[in-house]
Formats: C-alpha cells, sequence, structure tokens
C-alpha cells in the first residue's frame, strides 16, 4: 500500500512538503473519496502557512498517493473533489 515512498520524486522532494504528504496519507488512510475534502483543505492550508506551493508534478504524485489502493469509483471521487477545491480556492484567492 505505501509503494508511493518508492517513487523516484520522493528522493528529491523538499522534507517539509515531504512531512505534508506523508501527514495527508495518514490522515487519508481508510477514509472514502468524499472524506478527503477536509484532508485537502488542511495540507493546502498548511502549505500555506509555511509559504509552500506544490508543483503541478508533486500535486499529482499527492493525488496519486491519496488514490492508492481505492476503488476505481472512490478515485473518481477524488478526481472530482480535486476539481472543486482547486476551484474554490482559484475562487477564494481571487476575492482576496
Amino acid at each position: 500500500m505505501n509503494e508511493w515512498m518508492n517513487h523516484p520524486a520522493m528522493e528529491t522532494l523538499d522534507p517539509v512538503k515531504l512531512e505534508l504528504i506523508k501527514a495527508a496519507a495518514a490522515q487519508t488512510k481508510g477514509k472514502t473519496g468524499n472524506s478527503m475534502a477536509t484532508v485537502m483543505m488542511a495540507l493546502i492550508s498548511s502549505a500555506k502557512k509555511n509559504n509552500i506551493s506544490f508543483s503541478q508534478e508533486e500535486m499529482t504524485l499527492i493525488l496519486d498517493i491519496l488514490k492508492d489502493g481505492k476503488s476505481k469509483e472512490e478515485q473518481d471521487q477524488i478526481d472530482s473533489m480535486v476539481t472543486m477545491v482547486t476551484s474554490m480556492m482559484k475562487t477564494h484567492g481571487q476575492q482576496k
């Protein structure tokens, strides 16, 4: 289940980002796609508080981690949730 820890991208990832990703992975264990929105929002908020931003490649890696071991339906829910969160973050950012 934790094959993602052996992903080549993990070797070059900033240690602070790696810890955030590990925390998100631990918090999503056993949760369904619909209940992951809170974890994603917490990951994004925590990163922003520490002036950390994730590249597109890093975000893809995070999503792959969140989807690890999930059914196709749950993976689709995660994709839908990510679209919703991304949209909300863009709208929230424009309001500032």
